[in-house]
């Protein structure tokens, strides 16, 4: 092979870039970074979903996945039974044993980690051991629970930072990670979502779509939409927690939307609340679901009264769209917010009365705290050029 003809071939290799998507709602947090990535020239997609994320009972996100015709590489089975947290803890190290398998087969050129549930810390400990460079989304926000010591732990093993916003974008700095390697992509949830608000009509039938459980509820006078997770750090309450906002939300008198709570410590407590509510009240205006495609959620989103629970998607995708929030508990703490928040602690009262002032005050603005809608294009341009390093610079 002559010199021209090795550099025709190097300047047409593309980097391969594998992404590890391991629950339910990190696949709506990368979708446009991973359309963007297959459309790259540069760039070839290694899909990796794992975890939670193939799990029926947490809203298995393969059938999403797959319809919106994304090809996936692997996928590896991780997760021990449990709901506590010995079981996370395990479940962790078994996904450092299965990844690593996983990325020594497929060679990638960068590991893409998502946010900050427990499962990412096995993507970054793997890729970090096997000085595969790692990019990280979402590092350098603060909430007050174990997630945010998980973000931390992974910001100081990624080479790469993806962040959301300028605040985060500050934190990643401090923690001594070098400037030029911090980038403020925005969230690339915000991608969808700006599809949403500009055409956001609810234009599916939820009951029909989607199934899940419950009466079939007239939604044309408007609804609310529930999304509550078990705090890891208060796992032993979270039933009690739980039980405080469905009878919250029995005094309301609109139709209900609930989503099935994320596999975490505390998630059985959490599960078995809702089933002992169902069975004791069998005709409430509750409806039951496990997941929805990401546009169809947010278009249910949009439409609704408010969303109440402790789901980020209250405080990034809604502060987008200028959805009405009650937040509930210290899951979200310290987490930069627009102005369509309204703390509630884990109390009937307070939760029943932040939904009354809802009902009273004009419907928040649109807010850009998280990005304007072109992060997924932005990530696989940095992703493209940026070069490839797995070890620090030192900056402290």
């Amino acid at each position: 092979m002559g010199l021209s003809q090795a550099r025709t071939c190097k300047r047409i290799m593309k980097r391969k870039i594998c992404v590890v998507v391991t629950a339910r709602p990190s696949y709506s947090r990368i979708k446009t970074a991973l359309q963007a990535i297959v459309d790259h020239p540069n760039l070839e997609l290694q899909l990796v979903v794992a975890a939670s994320a193939l799990l029926d009972r947490y809203g298995n996100a393969i059938k999403n996945i797959e319809s919106d015709g994304f090809t996936i590489t692997a996928k590896v089975f991780n997760v021990l039974e449990g709901q506590n947290l010995t079981a996370a803890a395990k479940t962790t190290g078994i996904g450092i044993l299965e990844l690593s398998t996983v990325f020594e087969n497929l060679q990638p050129d960068v590991v893409v980690t998502i946010a900050d549930r427990y499962e990412t810390m096995a993507t970054a400990i793997a890729a970090s051991y096997m000085n595969i460079p790692l990019a990280h989304i979402q590092g350098g926000e603060v909430t007050g629970n174990i997630d945010e010591k998980v973000r931390h732990a992974i910001t100081k093993l990624a080479d790469y930072h993806f962040v959301a916003s300028d605040g985060a974008r500050e934190r990643v700095i401090k923690l001594g990670e070098e400037a030029s390697m911090v980038h403020n992509t925005g969230c690339p949830s915000i991608d969808l979502a700006i599809d949403v608000k500009d055409d956001g009509k609810l234009d599916f039938d939820p009951f029909a779509k989607y199934g899940g459980v419950g009466e079939i509820q007239d939604l044309d006078n408007g609804y609310y939409v529930v999304m509550q997770h078990p705090v890891s750090s208060e796992y032993a309450l979270s039933r009690k927690q739980i039980e405080e906002t469905l009878y919250a939300m029995q005094e309301t008198e609109k139709p209900v939307l609930w989503f099935w709570p994320n596999v975490d410590a505390g998630s059985d407590g959490t599960s078995k609340g809702i089933r002992s509510f169902r069975e004791k009240f069998p005709a409430q205006r509750f409806h039951f679901f496990k997941n929805m495609e990401p546009h169809d959620f947010l278009k249910l989103l949009n439409n609704c009264n408010a969303l109440i629970g402790n789901s980020s998607v209250g405080i990034r995708e809604c502060a987008f769209l200028g959805v009405p929030v009650v937040n509930i508990g210290t899951r979200q703490n310290r987490r930069e917010r627009g102005n369509n928040v309204i703390d509630a602690d884990y109390n009937k009262e307070e939760i029943v009365s932040a939904l009354e002032k809802i009902a009273v005050q004009e419907r928040p603005g649109s807010s850009n705290v998280y990005g304007g809608g072109n992060s997924g294009l932005k990530i696989a341009n940095l992703l493209a050029d940026l070069p490839l390093r797995f070890h620090k610079t030192l900056v402290y």
